[in-house]
């Protein structure tokens, strides 16, 4: 059926769309003055010394697991309910990803699970700023500190976001951001790692374009290594738009709270959390549905009437590349598990109307009712 209501949708201005078409006919492409200003734009907003943009939050994700030397012999502590690569690039390096529980309010790391988990293998620390909201810094920072651990902040869905003041990607040694379409900010395709580690920073830098060094000539590579640059023109987008990231955050929040006034008057749907001491940078804008009630059969009924909703998420550890693999089950992860039923991403972007807010909610209680 035709969706009535775009699940998400880029913020473009004509301002975007020309500085893109700027780079086209420039015919520099790639590896260009755009990428370096984009990077140093972002490490500006974040407040580090380093960034490096690459061709996904993925990549980036990649290059700092490869950069800090995890490897075969390693564990990493990351949590099931997040998208896919928080584990996948782990696998990539031959280490083992190690699951985690979840918060029942936030559905960021559950930080008494966390040290349970830890081992005298376990190397690093994955944390996921799930949907903008950012992790329990202080307790998690704590932890890596007592046991010596490396701390990676996947931050690609919270770029803005601010933990008592401090904006996520600050965080451990190195985090990464990432500019899909449906992001707060987008590239097109697109990530970026960000650190004030400069041997971080320069192995990254090399290793997305083939392994290539600093002083290196043309064909002439240190080391295995990636094609994972950005375009010129997906930095040229990235510039016009990190120019008004903070009106693009503003204008989801303002949707964001708009669903909210919504969602109180219905006792069977929970809004999504917002700890006071954090600003939450909005992702997308997920619903828990009361016990008895399961996703899957809502989302069918609301697909019916023409509004798109998506499951997010569902846990990695049951996904089946990770079971065949890794021996994972059901009942791992409890609260994982039962939020994973419960949990509906609604349509969300920053120019949705107040109109078509209510009619998401409203066709959420009437699927609702019925089932």
């Amino acid at each position: 059926m035709f969706e009535r209501i775009p699940m998400s949708a880029p913020d473009i201005t004509e301002d975007d769309v020309q500085a893109v078409a700027e780079v086209v006919r420039s015919g520099r492409l790639a590896l260009g003055p755009k990428t370096e200003e984009f990077e140093r734009s972002v490490a500006e907003y974040v407040g580090v010394e380093h960034a490096v943009a690459v061709s996904s939050g993925t990549a980036a994700l990649h290059l700092v697991i490869k950069a800090l030397g995890i490897g075969p012999q390693d564990e990493v502590l990351v949590p099931s309910f997040t998208f896919v690569s928080s584990a996948n690039v782990v696998l990539y390096e031959g280490a083992t990803p190690v699951f985690v529980d979840i918060e029942p309010d936030t559905y960021n790391l559950d930080p008494e699970d966390l040290e349970r988990k830890i081992t005298p293998r376990t190397k690093a620390i994955m944390v996921v700023d799930v949907f903008g909201h950012p992790a329990e810094w202080d307790r998690i920072l704590d932890i890596a500190k007592r046991h010596r651990l490396l701390v990676i902040d996947d931050s690609c869905e919270a770029l803005g976001a601010e933990y008592k003041g401090k904006k996520v990607g600050r965080f451990g040694d190195a985090a990464a951001f990432a500019f899909y379409p449906n992001k707060q900010m987008t590239t097109g395709e697109g990530g970026i790692i960000v650190t004030n580690n400069p041997e971080i920073a320069k192995l990254a830098r090399s290793l997305r374009n083939q392994g290539r060094g600093e002083m290196g000539g043309w064909l002439n590579y240190e080391r295995l290594g990636y094609n994972y640059r950005m375009t010129e023109m997906s930095a040229a987008l990235g510039v016009s738009q990190i120019k008004r990231i903070e009106t693009l955050i503003a204008r989801r929040e303002r949707v964001a709270h708009l669903y909210t006034k919504c969602f109180t008057a219905l006792q069977w749907v929970r809004p999504p959390r917002v700890r006071p001491y954090v600003r939450s940078s909005w992702f997308v804008y997920v619903v828990e549905l009361t016990e008895g009630l399961y996703r899957d059969p809502v989302m069918r009924a609301m697909a019916r009437e023409g509004i798109p909703s998506r499951g997010y998420f569902s846990p990695v550890h049951l996904q089946p590349h990770i079971r065949r693999e890794w021996n994972t089950r059901e009942g791992m992860l409890p609260v994982t598990e039962s939020v994973a039923q419960r949990t509906v991403a609604l349509p969300f972007h920053g120019r949705m109307s107040e109109e078509e807010v209510n009619q998401v909610v409203e066709a959420l209680d009437r699927c609702s009712k019925h089932l």
